[in-house]
């Protein structure tokens, strides 16, 4: 997520799109023997603290925790993707907090990397350093076209809109993201998606996207898809829907007539809801429920019988029903036996 000064190579994987959760990770050069020393001990608290981060809770999709002092000092953060609820942010961070321990179990830095978020750790401070060097491409398996001129023509078209995303994410707010759906053709739709850790300043943000553009063109030329991720940064494009809120991040306005009439109905329900609820306790107070099943023959079909004119005394009810006779019983209701009388009964 920051620039690591002790680190100056590339890593580069180019891996195959799955149906399965992409992971995947690094483990520093820096390695030792540490288990059941004082760094350990602090590593573990910090990925402790990021994975359980009560602040995952309240929209927080980046924090960074630090534990110990020199040479112990242990410093660890998060980034999770912008569209990600923090239930499934902190449900990534969990798993993968599991998964860099069994993976790099002797490292001092590291990065993990999911769909739906990165850990990183490191014996070094890392905020608001730009770490555009520890990288994984994934490129998807397919071409957008056996002709190499379509290819051609398609990476244009994404070179052009995430380099605008870039632009864009650089050079706006504080979160330092940005999306966009492009119309590429009549039967396919161009997804895109940049993000940087928002401790970054603007024009480290607009360095790390750019050279993660340049790293799609060079090792995914052509794809349907691909993203680079990067500690600091990461990029994305897909000819398929993979974001959750678009209509927040295409800037989309929203439809204030929908919006009213989903007031209105919610409400409604709310009332009926109530309604039922009402009239099953004064039901249930009565302790007897029966039904209509004739209607005397004086009374209109039309006639309307408001919940008033069914209240009835348990004497009355006792002589129309024969006592509860299981002559007249027609059956079982929701609250308790149902039986036959004649309106005129009652």
């Amino acid at each position: 997520m920051f620039l690591s000064l002790h680190l100056l190579w590339t890593l580069v994987l180019v891996l195959t799109a799955s149906a399965s959760e992409f992971n995947t990770h690094y483990c520093g050069l820096n390695t030792t023997s540490y288990t059941n020393t004082t760094y350990y001990t602090n590593l573990i608290q910090v990925l402790d603290a990021l994975a359980s981060d009560y602040k995952t809770e309240n929209d927080r999709n980046f924090v960074n925790k630090t534990a110990g002092i020199y040479p112990d000092s242990v410093y660890g953060v998060y980034l999770c993707r912008e569209d990600v609820i923090p239930s499934d942010c902190r449900n990534c961070l969990i798993e993968a907090r599991e998964d860099i321990n069994k993976s790099c179990p002797s490292s001092k830095d590291a990065v993990f990397w999911r769909d739906n978020c990165m850990l990183r750790f490191a014996n070094y401070s890392m905020f608001s350093r730009m770490d555009s060097n520890t990288s994984v491409t994934e490129c998807n398996k397919m071409n957008i076209s056996e002709q190499t001129s379509e290819q051609s023509r398609f990476w244009e078209a994404v070179r052009d809109m995430m380099s605008r995303l870039a632009t864009k994410a650089s050079t706006g707010p504080n979160k330092k993201f940005a999306y966009r759906e492009l119309n590429y053709s009549n039967n396919e739709t161009l997804y895109g998606y940049v993000q940087c850790t928002p401790d970054l300043s603007g024009s480290d943000c607009g360095r790390c996207l750019q050279a993660s553009v340049d790293r799609l063109g060079q090792s995914c030329h052509g794809r349907q898809g691909a993203r680079v991720l990067t500690a600091s940064c990461n990029v994305r494009f897909e000819i398929f829907e993979f974001m959750r809120f678009l209509p927040d991040l295409t800037g989309k306005k929203k439809n204030p007539t929908k919006i009213v009439a989903a007031i209105v109905a919610a409400v409604c329900v709310l009332v009926v809801i109530m309604g039922m609820y009402h009239v099953y306790m004064r039901k249930k107070r009565r302790g007897v429920t029966i039904t209509l099943h004739e209607v005397d023959e004086k009374t209109d079909e039309n006639e309307i019988i408001t919940d008033q004119s069914l209240q009835f005394e348990l004497r009355a009810i006792e002589e129309a029903t024969n006592n509860f006779s299981m002559h007249n019983k027609i059956g079982e209701g929701g609250f308790g036996g149902v039986y036959k009388v004649r309106y005129g009964d009652l």
